[in-house]
């Protein structure tokens, strides 16, 4: 299993005290949270929270998006530099979605049957529930994709932005606050709460930027498939594009 020292190296999850960061957090209100749940236990033993695109699938879902507008390659640009830190993720999308205008909202269909799922996911998320555990995606792609793919997959709990259309068509605009940085380390503490599971054994999964405030909160932040920046300063690097390598770093 090619998993590689970091160089924060502070180890395995149990390193991190309960209290670090602060453990008493509040919960997210229903307002702030647009989290649709599919049969999620009242407690988990442990949770395990990834990022959507480019980790628990292998696409990037704007892009798909951004093909049906023939911008596809300037949109991809973009996202890249959004992942690599080199500019404000919430700004970012905002002008990335906006190239999305016109877009019939039927390509969500054909965005979802280019779907690939990341090798080994289905065997994370399998091992995860196994073993008592809980898990989420917290993502800053869309809702209107991620609820047919996360149900598929076997996840208990996701969030992602949605996009606003009017008549069958995508006006280019985000609907509400954008799921950037924050949001996703405060969803990780919000889910983490309300199943009674402590920051020490929570488990947090993600590529871009944008993950690293979910993963410094979480008792174990793991780059996977990841930016340089992000591989720098997770506690663990994932080598391999395999989701399964994480199944060994479970509680049991």
């Amino acid at each position: 299993m090619a998993i590689l020292s970091p160089r924060r190296g502070r180890g395995t999850n149990a390193d991190k005290p309960t209290h670090a960061r602060g453990a008493r957090r509040r919960a997210l209100g229903a307002d702030a949270v647009r989290a649709r749940v599919e049969a999620v236990p009242d407690t988990a033993r442990f949770l395990v929270v990834l990022d959507a695109d480019s980790t628990l699938i292998r696409n990037e879902v704007i892009e798909l998006l951004a093909d049906e507008a023939g911008r596809g390659p300037e949109v991809a640009a973009a996202t890249e530099a959004a992942m690599r830190g080199e500019v404000d993720f919430a700004a970012s999308l905002r002008s990335r979605v906006h190239a999305l205008a016109g877009v019939s909202t039927d390509a969500f269909a054909r965005a979802i049957a280019r779907i690939e799922p990341t090798p080994g996911v289905r065997e994370l998320i399998s091992a995860v529930r196994e073993r008592g555990g809980a898990v989420g995606v917290v993502s800053g792609g869309f809702h209107e994709v991620l609820d047919v793919v996360a149900p598929d997959l076997g996840v208990d709990v996701w969030r992602a932005n949605r996009l606003v259309a009017a008549e069958g068509v995508l006006t280019g605009e985000v609907e509400g606050p954008i799921v950037d940085a924050t949001a996703k380390a405060e969803t990780l503490r919000a889910w983490a709460e309300e199943r009674g599971v402590p920051l020490h054994l929570t488990v947090a999964i993600g590529d871009g930027a944008n993950d690293l405030e979910m993963m410094a909160v979480a008792g174990l932040g793991l780059a996977f498939n990841a930016k340089p920046a992000v591989r720098e300063r997770a506690d663990l690097v994932v080598g391999p594009v395999d989701l399964a390598q994480v199944v060994a770093l479970l509680p049991r």
